[in-house]
């Protein structure tokens, strides 16, 4: 009898993880839905450096040229607002980055910084852009930083929004650190509620998050390709020591953060301007991690003022 009902028990479980795993498998979005639902007008897509770039670029072609960079497991999108306000007077180029929404996976397999610097200036060539200011945010802070330094000619000005380049406390320079196991299930698995719940810690104020910004982020992270890239460069990053390199920026440099960041704290600005030669900092109130999606127009004033001196 006991051995009955541990069998049926056993089989019950079986059945309950099978049907767990059957409810949480997300498969890939299919293309050509998600380009007809997020790469409308004004995106396009370019051949650059191997890659099918998605991009948009919008403003006058012969206004200042402003590259965006986005942060990690996000999209072009996130500049939107952004963009549609200095479209007035800024020629406004951003870009999915490769390993990232509609651009996906690189054919290389490479997602190290100095491989986005090679796709990047590929891209400013095939514009017919000589120079451009350069915003990034977060990881795309920290691609942006690197470019300047591997490409200081491109570079007018960089405006770095909460960027990545300093270790948190704990951490080394120069080793990869792990993967955690769980994340290694990302290919197979992502429901909508966990990326409600990673997406949130970004915002001081979640309620500022919409629906549809879930909706896009869920959709665009199903992308082919997409989440075993995700995996690659996380696998891949080696976080180099950024104070030798900083004080090799000759441009000026706006550090831009919220006082409500709770992925990359406020404080963390003090370790950037101890190296950097030509910078200046200003903190928003109220605004977390991503303030050009949380509050676009209040956190681009003093972007706009800087671009303008």
């Amino acid at each position: 009898m006991i051995r009955r009902l541990l069998r049926w028990t056993g089989a019950g479980l079986l059945l309950l993880l099978i049907g767990a795993a059957m409810w949480l498998y997300t498969p890939d979005e299919d293309p050509a839905r998600l380009r007809a639902v997020h790469a409308g007008p004004p995106s396009a897509f370019l051949d650059v450096a191997g890659l099918r770039l998605h991009l948009r670029d919008t403003g006058p072609r012969e206004g200042p040229a402003v590259l965006l960079l986005h942060g990690f497991g996000s999209s072009l999108h996130s500049w939107d607002p952004w963009a549609g306000l200095l479209a007035d007077r800024f020629r406004v180029v951003r870009v999915d980055l490769p390993g990232f929404a509609l651009t996906g996976p690189d054919p290389t397999g490479d997602y190290s910084d100095a491989r986005a610097a090679v796709v990047l200036a590929a891209l400013l060539d095939r514009l017919g852009i000589a120079q451009a200011d350069v915003v990034g945010n977060s990881m795309g802070g920290r691609i942006a930083w690197r470019f300047a330094l591997a490409e200081p000619a491109r570079v007018r000005r960089l405006v770095l929004v909460s960027p990545d380049g300093f270790a948190s406390p704990g951490r080394p320079y120069g080793a990869p650190e792990p993967v955690p196991p769980v994340v290694h299930l990302l290919p197979w698995m992502m429901p909508r509620a966990v990326v409600r719940a990673t997406l949130a810690p970004a915002y001081a104020d979640p309620s500022r998050m919409t629906e549809a910004d879930v909706d896009r982020a869920h959709d665009l992270l199903r992308a082919p390709g997409v989440r075993p890239a995700i995996l690659a460069r996380m696998a891949q990053h080696v976080l180099e020591d950024p104070r030798p390199l900083l004080p090799r920026l000759a441009q000026p440099v706006l550090l831009l953060w919220g006082d409500q960041d709770r992925l990359i704290p406020a404080s963390h600005a003090q370790d950037w301007l101890a190296v950097l030669p030509r910078a200046e900092l200003v903190v928003l109130p109220g605004l977390g991690h991503v303030p050009q999606e949380e509050a676009p127009e209040v956190s681009l004033r003093p972007v706009r003022a800087f671009l303008d001196r």
